[in-house]
């Protein structure tokens, strides 16, 4: 298997978050900008790069909770 770039990481993660939560959090915050900001992270972390990006994403939005 290859290794994903950058670019390709991050758009997956955030067609990951925006796919499973929609476009905006209830207090109207961006999504979209929110994994914009969040995924560079993940992809810098070798061990977390490698779980690939939709885990990742998953693993980033269990910390969100239930309301």
């Amino acid at each position: 298997m290859s290794e994903i770039t950058e670019d390709e990481f991050c758009a997956r993660f955030k067609a990951r978050m925006l796919a499973r939560a929609g476009s905006h959090f209830d207090d109207g915050e961006s999504i979209a900008d929110y994994a914009d900001e969040t995924a560079p992270s993940y992809f810098e972390t070798d061990w977390q790069r490698a779980l690939g990006p939709e885990e990742c994403a998953d693993s980033e939005m269990s910390y969100w909770g239930e309301d």
